[in-house]
Parts: C-alpha cells; structure tokens; sequence
C-alpha cells in the first residue's frame, strides 16, 4: 500500500470537505468570514421565496431554486455564502447578513427594501379593497421609498462596501407584477395592477440611484419579466397563492429566466480558490 505524506493526506481531506460543503450557510461560516468568493444578500427575491426547494430548514425559505443558488451552482469553485433572507428588511441585511463579508469578497448580490416600504400589507390592502383604497396605500409607500428608504439603502450599502471594499455589487430590482393590459381574472382591477406596477418604477429608480452612489451594479429585470407578470400566459410571477406567502413572488421560471441572466450578465469572473 503506497505511503501518503501526512501533509498530502490533510490536503486531501480539506479539498474533500470544500466540495461536500452545503450551500446554506452554517453557524461556522456565520462566525467566520469566507475567503473571497460570492455573498448572496437580501430579502425574500433574493432568498427564493415562491420557488420551492427550501433548503434552509427555517422562515428564511432559502430556495435551491433560486437565481443566487443557481449562479453559485454554475460556479462550483467558487466560495458561496447566502445568508438572503424572506422578510428582510434593509435594517435586517446590515444587522444580521454581512457576516461572510470581507476584503477579499468578489461579488456581493442584493435585492432589498420592497419590504422597508410594507410591500405585504400594500399588496394585502389592493387585493382586499377597493381601487382608491389600494391606490392611497401604494402612495404612502410611495412616499416612504422616495424619503426614507434612500438613507436607509444608504446606510446598508456603505457597511457592504467598508466589509467589502474590492467587490463587485449588484444590486437587482424587483419585476412588474403584472403583464400590462392583459384580461385577467386574478383579483387585481386593471387600475390596481397599473398602480403597482408604477410603484415598482418608483422603487427601482431610487435603488438604481443609490447603487449608482456607491459605485455598485443596478440589474434591471422589469424587461426581462416583460411579457411573464401575472395575468400573462406564462407568468413567472405566482398571483395569490396557498400558502399566501408565496403570493406575488417569482416562480421557478423567474428566478432562472428573469433573474439568473441579468447576474450573470452583470457578475465578474470571480477568482477560485487556487487563486487566493
């Protein structure tokens, strides 16, 4: 039997635990900043709720689905740690998902702050109320996103770039609904789809902004997810669905077709682990 140098031997065992290493992000890895790599950021979008294959085992719904998994995937050398999480809040990114940042980090994805603007109860009040109801929620959060929300985007992008000063970040904005103009028996007014629709115009345009700020990426999907919102005849959006929580979030479909090209287009070639 050939002699393998113990040296050789706890190579060996190193690399093996690198390829057998889940996706999810552990307790360790939490601790412990990786070294260089992708972080996937953010809120429900990013996490893949409505996508299915969670593998997190908790309400953070990570999907295996989902455009971040489905990059890291594509990228097997590539270190992945996603900590994006349904329900995130800008506030809850900068408190409780930077963790695995570092100075050594190549490539940071995000998409938050729908859920600073109370994007659940906005969709709650337009599909249980009437068209004016539904049209002054969505102008309350309207006002929130053009007045709050910048400083708080703000706040959160600059602890990404101080933890990760070399990385390329791309901040990925949130799809139309609702396909324009279509007949739809779906519960939402044609009026009602139009509002939302708008609001995600708004949303984007102050994300787009403050990524601009920071000098980060702005990924705009709306084109993308064109002629797939609900209402269409091959939505990648769900409409309202059991259970609820999924309602209004992209299908399988969206996060490979809608949101996997525009990181992917937008992502650099990110160092593998020979090359740190």
């Amino acid at each position: 039997m050939t002699r393998i140098p113990r040296r050789s031997l706890r190579l060996t065992v190193l690399l093996s635990a690198l390829l057998f290493t889940g996706g999810g992000v552990t307790a360790a890895q939490a601790e412990a900043p990786s070294q260089g790599g992708y972080v996937a950021l953010g809120d429900s979008y990013s996490s893949g709720l409505g996508a299915g294959d969670y593998r997190d085992g908790g309400s953070c719904r990570r999907s295996a689905r989902s455009y971040a998994q489905l990059w890291a995937a594509a990228h097997p050398a590539t270190r992945f740690d996603f900590t994006a999480c349904s329900g995130a809040t800008t506030r809850d990114v900068l408190n409780g998902q930077l963790a695995p940042l570092n100075a050594r980090t190549d490539l940071v994805s995000i998409t938050a702050g729908a859920t600073d603007a109370g994007f659940t109860d906005v969709m709650t009040v337009c599909s249980l109320n009437s068209d004016d109801a539904c049209q002054d929620r969505v102008a309350q959060a309207r006002t929130y996103i053009e007045h709050t929300l910048p400083a708080a985007l703000d706040t959160t992008y600059d602890a990404i770039r101080k933890k990760s000063p070399h990385a390329r970040v791309v901040v990925l904005g949130y799809p139309h609904l609702f396909a324009p103009r279509r007949p739809c028996a779906r519960g939402l007014s044609e009026p009602k789809r139009a509002t939302l629709n708008a609001a995600v115009d708004v949303i984007n345009r102050v994300m787009s902004q403050r990524a601009a700020k920071h000098g980060f990426t702005f990924g705009d999907v709306t084109q993308r997810f064109a002629d797939h919102g609900v209402c269409s005849t091959t939505p990648w959006i769900h409409s309202l669905t059991l259970p609820v929580s999924e309602s209004y979030h992209p299908t399988p479909d969206g996060q490979q077709h809608g949101y996997l090209p525009e990181l992917t287009r937008l992502a650099p070639r990110v160092r593998a682990p020979h090359d740190m």
